[in-house]
């Protein structure tokens, strides 16, 4: 019986961890599975989307993208509407999608979901036709992106340092967002449309976001103190974000947005440029992707606080396990 192909795609440059010998012991691993196994090295920007692309065009079982969720979405982008499924082994400093599916943050133990083989259709969302798998942010979000990118140290502490220099700078700017009949204009501190919970490292910044709903979610943060925007960054960790307050959250399957000046954006996390005028669409079952069979259920406080408590102890005892292997 020939053996199923897949073609696994690595970001050397990706978040904190170290990818030496990963192209040696998960090729290892997936061979034991039954896979043939074709290992890609990233050098640059769009590599991931052409090599995932050339592996759908070859009929490959499934593309592995082992980096963060930049390097998720280029992959994504090149398996949309195909028979390829996406795999994702998170290797980046925030994996949003990677933790929004519920797959284990680390690269050894993300394997057990490709060995499950549950493959279900999944939505995807674009703005101005630019595919995003997780999250498209504009405002502060974004802004603390732009500046997270210009770092050169990755990782949590390095993100929060950016979230807190530019909350001390940051001027909201006042959007119009329509969504079907109604329009909300407003000075927001951030706008989110999300097809997934979460930026990543556990921000739930729209907690109950499906994948396989065929709908956005979309959250708009008012203009408010700097206590209040402070709370949201609480709100956000504890999972508990809501319509209340300075926060409105709705649910479309499209939307359009203008902003009354250029704006800071991000699409999953990475800084884009788009014009003050914005179309935002989700696409229903367009990607195949690894899903675990179990997840844990979402509630608000007590969940965050079990993946975060569960991630510890995976890095906690990763020194171990590699000794093991």
């Amino acid at each position: 019986m020939k053996q199923k192909r897949l073609t696994l795609i690595i970001n050397p440059n990706s978040g904190t961890l170290s990818k030496k010998g990963l192209d040696k012991w998960l090729p290892r691993h997936l061979r034991r599975l039954g896979y043939e196994v074709d290992v890609r090295f990233t050098t640059g920007p769009g590599d991931a989307t052409r090599i995932a692309a050339e592996a759908a065009a070859r009929g490959d079982y499934g593309v592995l993208a082992c980096g963060g969720d930049g390097t998720v979405n280029e992959v994504a982008t090149g398996l949309i509407n195909t028979g390829t499924a996406l795999g994702i082994l998170p290797a980046g400093s925030g994996n949003g999608l990677a933790r929004h599916i519920g797959i284990p943050v680390d690269v050894e133990l993300s394997l057990e979901v490709i060995a499950e083989n549950n493959i279900q259709d999944c939505d995807y969302g674009t703005v101005n036709g630019r595919p995003f798998f997780c999250t498209f942010g504009m405002g502060f979000d974004a802004a603390v992106s732009q500046r997270f990118a210009q770092k050169h140290r990755r990782g949590l502490n390095s993100y929060i340092s950016s979230a807190v220099d530019e909350f001390i700078k940051y001027h909201p700017q006042t959007y119009e967002i329509e969504a079907g009949d109604h329009v909300i204009t407003d000075r927001a501190f951030l706008v989110a449309v999300c097809n997934a919970s979460q930026y990543g490292n556990n921000a739930f910044i729209a907690p109950a976001a499906s994948i396989k709903d065929g709908q956005l979610d979309v959250t708009v943060v008012h203009d408010g103190t700097m206590l209040e925007n402070a709370w949201t960054g609480v709100e956000m960790l504890a999972g508990s974000i809501g319509n209340h307050g300075k926060i409105r959250t709705f649910r479309t399957p499209s939307l359009r947005i203008r902003c009354s000046g250029p704006s800071p954006t991000h699409i999953d996390g990475d800084p884009a440029d788009f014009p003050t005028e914005i179309e935002v669409a989700c696409h229903p079952g367009a990607l195949k992707i690894f899903i675990p069979k179990h997840k844990l259920k979402f509630v608000p406080v007590l969940t965050p606080m079990i993946l975060t408590l569960r991630e510890w102890g995976l890095v906690i005892s990763r020194p171990f396990r590699q000794q093991k292997a």
